[in-house]
């Protein structure tokens, strides 16, 4: 059976997609902006959850190619996932043309140790699948978060099945990007993946006005749906 993981970025969310099913969770902060390492509490929060939840770890928005300051705050982050009783931590860095940085990740990796560990969509941009599935391999990582390196995973299925292929089950391929009842079928007919990753949000209530007038709107902040989320897992285990 394929199982689900829900990206959250909020305490709400957390429980929505714990309520609705998911068997695992990626804690973010701010997933408007792709999703950044989350606050300490909710690292503590997400710590008592039911189901396994891995932390992202990503310092900043933008891009994934990182220097010496943001990979010593991305360390940082690691060891305070760790201490807040995490099992597992979701990382990425690349070099300027695309390719995984893996001086970064091997110190990256390094500090993770025992932890679980998912290399996230740093992986669309690379121009090499075979060369970075056995780079990721020879890290530790056990999961690849990707959409076949384009903007949604129903738009890479050609890649998502290569990768799947690629990995022979030495590491799992997770799809993830624009992944929901609709769509998830066809693509676990293309690439028979073990896991699926997705968002299932929904358009947030408009920020208060006064916030809105001192420029602390989010107007592409969105909520996890636990009815979203239920509705795929609902979908994956009609399978």
């Amino acid at each position: 059976m394929t199982l689900l993981e829900i990206c959250v970025d909020d305490a709400k969310g957390l429980a929505a997609a714990i309520a609705g099913g998911a068997d695992r969770v990626e804690l973010c902060s701010v997933l408007e902006l792709g999703g950044l390492t989350p606050m300490p509490g909710l690292l503590a929060l997400a710590a008592r959850a039911p189901v396994p939840v891995r932390a992202m770890i990503r310092p900043r928005a933008g891009d994934f190619v990182f220097d010496a300051d943001d990979v010593d705050a991305m360390l940082g982050d690691i060891d305070a996932a760790r201490r807040a009783g995490l099992g597992g931590v979701v990382l990425g860095a690349s070099l300027p043309d695309g390719r995984l940085d893996i001086e970064t990740l091997e110190r990256l990796t390094d500090e993770a140790g025992e932890m679980d560990k998912t290399l996230h969509r740093a992986v669309d941009l690379v121009p090499d699948l075979a060369e970075a599935v056995e780079q990721a391999v020879a890290l530790g990582f056990d999961t690849i978060l990707t959409s076949g390196r384009a903007r949604t995973a129903p738009e890479g299925l050609a890649d998502l099945a290569l990768m799947h292929q690629l990995a022979d089950g030495r590491l799992t391929i997770m799809a993830g990007s624009g992944i929901n009842a609709t769509t998830v079928g066809n693509i676990l007919d293309v690439a028979p993946l073990e896991f699926v990753h997705g968002a299932c949000g929904e358009p947030a209530a408009p920020d208060s006005a006064p916030a809105a007038q001192l420029g602390f709107a989010s107007p592409a902040r969105r909520n996890t749906s636990q009815a979203q989320v239920a509705a795929l897992k609902a979908a994956l285990l009609a399978r």
